[in-house]
């Protein structure tokens, strides 16, 4: 639940509380040398963080499909501002990387809704099992 709360307020930060909004976010992009379709890919995996991690639905695929913004975020802050997290660095998005790659390699929780959606068709085996 953490890491999909920390997509809703990163989300929330872009449109919100950015100054110039999500239209000079992008735009930063561009200005930076990034290729156009980078910032639909981190919009898309912000997206899927914010709103499929907390219900815990395909929780590993999420969690992969967000790890390389994090390279990239980490990436991008360390060329600039280096390490420390007190000076804008990549700490934050390589400790958020490593998150997610321990969510990745644990998968969805008990309480997780991911396995209670996806029903699965019993296989003939099972049903003969259960006769």
């Amino acid at each position: 639940m953490t890491l999909g709360s920390l997509f809703i307020a990163h989300l929330y930060w872009k449109v919100a509380i950015f100054p110039g909004g999500l239209e000079r976010w992008w735009s930063n992009f561009a200005t930076n040398g990034y290729p156009s379709f980078v910032p639909w890919y981190v919009v898309s995996a912000e997206l899927a963080g914010a709103l499929l991690l907390i219900p815990g639905i395909a929780v590993r695929w999420v969690s992969l499909y967000a790890v390389p913004m994090m390279i990239g975020a980490a990436h991008f802050w360390a060329t600039r501002n280096g390490f420390w997290f007190v000076s804008a660095g990549a700490e934050l998005p390589i400790v958020w990387g490593i998150l997610l790659v321990l969510q990745f390699l644990l998968g969805a929780g008990p309480f997780a809704l991911g396995p209670r959606i996806v029903a699965r068709p019993n296989s003939s085996l099972e049903r003969l099992r259960e006769r």
